[in-house]
C-alpha cells in the first residue's frame, strides 16, 4: 500500500492537472500515466545499460543517438521550461508514440490516438518535478498508484473502472500457478493487473522459459490476452505489459459478451474480475452465451463466456458478486449446475465486504473451476476469509490479521482438508451434498455455528452487586468532598 507521504505527492501532482484545466479524471490518469512511462523508459535502459557495463557485453537500447535528448534523465534539467515543453511535445511524447513500428502491436494501436493535453511549460515543470521525486522501487507501487488514482474517479462504481486489490490479484495468480506453455486471458483487463501479475508468477518461478526460442516467443507474444472497452485503459494497459517486458501482448478493444467476441476453446486460464454493470439487452449478447444461461445479467453471462472460451483441461480464478453463489432465479441456478454438473468446480472463497472499499462495498467470492465438459466436481472447497491483511473500512490500513498465506498453503493441500468440521475457516463439501441444495455455493448453506450456552446470574444478584457499586461511588465523593474543604 502508498504511504500517506506518497500520497501527498500524487495529490499535489494531480492538484497540478487540476488547477491547469485537466480536470477530467481519466484524462488526468491518461496523461499522468504518459510522463511516468517517459520517466521508467529511461529508468529501464539505464538498469540495462549497468549491466550491459558489468557483463561487458554489448547493448543496443531503444534510445538511439538521435533520441537520447528523449530520455528522463536528459530533459528533466534543461535550462528552462520552455526548452523542456517543447522537447517533450515535439520529439518526446512522438517518440513514445512510435515506439514499437510494427502496426500490428497493441502498444502502436492504442498509442496511435494517444494526445500531449498538458497546455503549459509551467505545468508541464511542475508534474516532472513532482514525478520525479516519488519513489516508485516497490514490486507493487505502480499497481498502488493506478488504484489510488483510479479511486479519484467518482464514477468508479458506474463503469466498473475500480481496480481488483493488487494482493487479490497477486493470490488469485499463485493458486493458479501460470504455466510457460499457457495461454492467459482477462477478457475485461482494465490496466492488465491480472496479466501483470502471471508474467511476474512467471518470470519468479519458471525463469527457464527464458532459455528456450519456442517458449521466450511464446510469452511475448502469444500468451496474454485482454480486452477491454475503454480506449484508456487499454493504452494504460499496453504501457503497463510493455513496462513488464511482455513484448507484444495481444490487448485488444472488444465487448467480450458480444458478437464480435468469437473466442471458443482458445485459452488455458482465465484471470478476471469483469465489470458487474447489472443488466443488458438481450441483442446486445452473444447469441452462445445465451444458449448456457438465458439471462441479462452481466454477471452470469461472464461464467458462460469464460466456460465457452476455456480449452478442455483450462481453469479459471474469478471474482463474481455473492449473488451467484445462492441466487433463486433460473439463470441462477442454471449457471451453477453448469459448474457442477458439466465441470469441475474446485473451491468457493468468500471473501469479506470491505475487500474492494473505497470504491464499493459489495460483498464477492472467487470461484476456482476446471474445464471438463464432462463434469468432474467432487468435492468443493470453501474457505471464509475474514481478514486480507488490510482494515475493512474506507482507510484499509495495514493490519496483522490476514488469511491469505492460509488460503494458498490449504488449496495447495486440499487431502488435508478432509474430515475438516463445518465449524472450521475452511472445509470439503462433497457435491451429493450441494445438488440436494439445489446448487447453493454460499459458504453459510454449509457452515455450522456453534452456540455456546451462556449463563447470567439472577436479577436480584446484579442489583445487588450495582447497589455495592452505587454505595463505594458515594463514599468515594465524600472522601473527596472532605479532602476538597481541608
Amino acid at each position: 500500500m502508498l504511504t500517506g507521504e506518497m500520497k501527498s505527492k500524487i495529490d499535489r501532482i494531480w492538484e497540478t492537472f487540476w488547477t491547469g484545466g485537466i480536470t477530467n479524471p481519466l484524462e488526468v490518469i491518461e496523461q499522468f500515466t504518459y510522463i511516468l512511462f517517459i520517466k521508467q523508459l529511461d529508468d529501464i535502459e539505464t538498469t540495462k545499460e549497468d549491466e550491459a557495463n558489468f557483463l561487458e557485453i554489448p547493448y543496443k537500447g531503444m534510445f538511439s543517438a538521435e533520441f537520447q535528448c528523449c530520455r528522463w534523465s536528459k530533459f528533466k534539467n534543461l535550462g528552462s521550461s520552455e526548452e523542456v515543453y517543447k522537447l517533450v511535445s515535439e520529439k518526446v511524447f512522438p517518440f513514445i508514440k512510435n515506439l514499437h513500428q510494427d502496426g500490428d502491436s497493441a502498444y502502436s494501436k492504442y498509442m496511435g490516438d494517444a494526445i500531449f493535453k498538458i497546455p503549459t511549460p509551467a505545468m508541464l515543470s511542475k508534474i516532472i518535478d513532482g514525478i520525479d521525486k516519488l519513489n516508485l522501487s516497490g514490486e507493487d507501487t505502480k499497481g498502488d498508484l493506478y488504484e489510488y488514482l483510479l479511486s479519484k474517479v467518482s464514477t468508479s462504481g458506474t463503469n466498473g473502472q475500480f481496480r481488483t486489490p493488487r494482493h487479490i490479484i497477486k493470490m488469485m495468480v499463485t493458486l493458479m500457478k501460470p504455466t510457460p506453455s499457457d495461454f492467459i486471458v482477462d477478457p475485461a483487463m482494465g490496466t492488465a493487473g491480472f496479466l501483470v501479475e502471471s508474467q511476474t508468477y512467471l518470470r519468479k518461478n519458471q525463469a527457464d522459459l527464458f532459455l528456450t526460442a519456442g517458449l521466450r516467443e511464446h510469452f511475448n507474444n502469444n500468451m496474454f490476452t485482454g480486452f477491454d472497452m475503454d480506449r484508456t485503459m487499454l493504452r494504460i494497459g499496453a504501457m503497463n505489459m510493455m513496462l513488464h517486458g511482455v513484448e507484444n501482448p495481444q490487448i485488444s478493444y472488444k465487448d467480450s459478451l458480444s458478437e464480435m467476441n468469437s473466442d471458443v476453446e482458445k485459452y488455458t486460464l482465465v484471470l478476471a474480475n469483469p465489470p458487474f454493470k447489472g443488466s443488458l439487452d438481450y441483442e446486445a449478447v452473444s447469441a452462445d452465451l445465451l444458449k448456457v444461461t438465458k439471462t441479462k445479467k452481466t454477471e452470469l453471462l461472464f461464467i458462460a463466456l469464460f466456460l465457452r472460451i476455456l480449452k478442455n483441461g483450462g481453469r479459471a480464478a474469478v471474482i463474481v458478486p455473492d449473488g451467484v453463489l445462492f441466487g433463486s432465479s433460473n439463470a441462477h441456478k442454471q449457471i451453477r449446475k453448469e459448474l457442477v454438473d458439466n465441470n469441475k468446480l474446485d473451491a468457493v472463497i468468500s471473501m469479506p465486504s470491505g475487500v474492494f472499499k473505497p470504491y464499493a462495498g459489495v460483498s464477492t467470492a472467487i470461484l476456482l473451476f476446471t474445464k471438463t465438459g464432462i463434469g468432474g466436481t467432487d468435492n468443493v472447497w470453501f474457505y471464509d476469509m475474514k481478514a486480507d491483511g488490510y482494515s475493512l473500512d474506507d482507510k484499509r490500513q495495514v493490519i496483522e490479521a490476514n488469511d491469505i498465506p492460509d488460503i494458498i498453503m490449504r488449496f495447495n493441500n486440499l487431502e488435508g482438508e478432509d474430515g475438516r468440521k463445518r465449524t472450521e475457516q475452511s472445509f470439503l463439501v462433497p457435491v451429493d451434498e450441494i445438488i440436494s441444495k439445489e446448487y447453493d455455493l454460499s459458504i453459510n448453506k454449509y457452515k455450522e455455528v456453534e452456540y455456546e450456552t451462556q449463563e447470567y446470574d439472577k436479577p436480584s444478584v446484579i442489583l445487588g452487586r450495582i447497589n455495592r457499586l452505587e454505595t463505594e461511588i458515594k463514599s468515594g465523593l465524600a472522601e473527596l468532598e472532605k479532602l476538597l474543604e481541608d
